[in-house]
């Protein structure tokens, strides 16, 4: 292993952006809870079952947003038309839901709502200095935006988001393609690339994906989950592979 933490044949590291490099995971879960709680009160009242973090966890987190939408739905039973991308966030749609939850998304960010972890910022500076290659992958629409607003859009050789996503027709997390597609940008065998990952979703797509060490990040209390899904290690901040505690 290296002083990066990393077997010796790494020569690129994957990030996953939101709960990895900036704590949008509690941003997003707002934005979520919102939208999803607004939906179901319209629809059954006030005597509604609200939406979790539970529920974040299990169907929503590391999902492309449309993939959240119809899964979480699922969990309850509903099923809506899928309607257009372009739906007005007002529609009662599966595309309607999503662009909700992404238009509160934007505000928050736009207030100020994001963070970024600094274990985790240090350590990719610590990374590009040792001459590894970096990428973000993100399910995220809004991946450059919130780069952006932490000034860290620099630290990244390759962009994979859900923008790029959807240009080149990658399905999403829990499948490795993004991942696989920022490893070809790079010009790096999935076997030599490092995926750093919060969501079970993430350590899946890692596993998927032969990539030759997969970190997991836990935020929430679940490293025996992280590790079940595919984890080589599970650390609680990226700064750990540098021996910081």
């Amino acid at each position: 292993m290296t002083d990066l933490g990393l077997p010796d044949d790494i020569l690129a590291c994957l990030f996953d952006l939101d709960g990895v490099v900036t704590r949008t995971a509690d941003v997003h879960a707002a934005a979520w809870k919102q939208t999803f709680d607004d939906f179901l009160r319209a629809r059954e009242g006030d005597a509604f079952r609200p939406f979790t973090d539970a529920d974040y966890d299990a169907y929503v987190d590391g999902l492309p947003r449309a993939d959240g939408v119809r899964t979480f739905l699922a969990s309850r039973d509903i099923t809506l038309p899928e309607g257009a991308p372009d739906d007005p966030p007002d529609a009662d749609t599966v595309h309607g839901l999503g662009n909700r939850k992404n238009e509160l998304l934007l505000e928050r960010i736009r207030a100020g709502g994001v963070t970024a972890y600094d274990g985790t910022l240090r350590y990719i500076e610590a990374v590009r200095a040792r001459g590894l290659r970096t990428a973000i992958v993100s399910s995220s629409a809004n991946c450059r935006e919130v780069l952006r607003s932490i000034h860290a859009e620099h630290l990244f050789d390759v962009r994979i988001d859900g923008v790029v996503a959807a240009e080149r027709g990658l399905p999403g997390k829990p499948r490795p393609d993004t991942f696989l597609a920022a490893a070809r940008d790079l010009g790096v065998e999935p076997s030599r690339a490092a995926v750093f990952e919060d969501a079970l979703a993430g350590m899946d797509a890692g596993r998927a994906g032969g990539f030759g060490y997969v970190v997991g990040v836990d935020r929430a209390g679940r490293a025996d989950a992280l590790y079940a899904h595919g984890a080589d290690v599970v650390v609680t901040d990226v700064a750990e592979l540098l021996g910081d505690r």
